[in-house]
């Protein structure tokens, strides 16, 4: 993962006037802004994968489901954002300012990324998912006294999120052929 060279860490205000980046995905750390290429494309389709049936349980009005093209602001001090695979929030519960969200969604969804559940965590997000396209397995996560555990790893048959009743998704259906 690479980092743009800085002396010193960018601040929330220093952040905010930087210009968009729009040829990679860029993430900040603890002040340390990390410049990462766009997901390659087994990546991109196993995000639609799931992209897909997620939305087709949901009513618009109620959840909205973004995928990476928007920052997800985890704390102002230091900063930290993260942009997720997927991520679904509940529309009532959104907290967008500056442009950025700054509010947990009900539920992540992360391909080969778990070194970001610590601050899915911190921001207190309930329900993470966890897809390994090398093993074809998806690890169910619920948030408990501030720390992620494991409530089962799947390999086949439907995910069911529980803050989402209505969505249903086929694992078998989710990786690319």
């Amino acid at each position: 993962m690479a980092s743009l060279p800085h002396s010193k860490t960018v601040t929330y205000e220093e952040w905010l006037r930087m210009p968009e980046v729009r040829e990679a995905v860029e993430e900040v750390v603890n002040g340390e802004i990390r410049i990462m290429p766009p997901p390659k494309w087994n990546h991109a389709q196993i995000v639609r994968g799931i992209r897909r049936p997620i939305e087709a349980g949901l009513d618009e009005r109620d959840a909205i489901v973004m995928d990476s093209s928007f920052g997800l602001v985890i704390r102002n001090e230091p900063l930290t954002t993260r942009v997720p695979d997927i991520a679904i929030f509940e529309t009532s519960a959104i907290v967008e300012q500056d442009g950025y969200i700054h509010s947990a969604p009900q539920l992540i969804v992360e391909v080969r990324s778990p070194a970001k559940l610590a601050d899915y965590a911190a921001l207190g997000v309930p329900e993470a998912w966890v897809l390994s396209p090398e093993a074809r397995t998806v690890e169910v996560l619920y948030l408990e006294d501030g720390q992620y555990r494991r409530q089962t790893l799947l390999a086949e048959g439907i995910l069911k999120p529980r803050h989402f009743p209505g969505v249903q998704v086929d694992i078998a259906r989710i990786w690319p052929d």
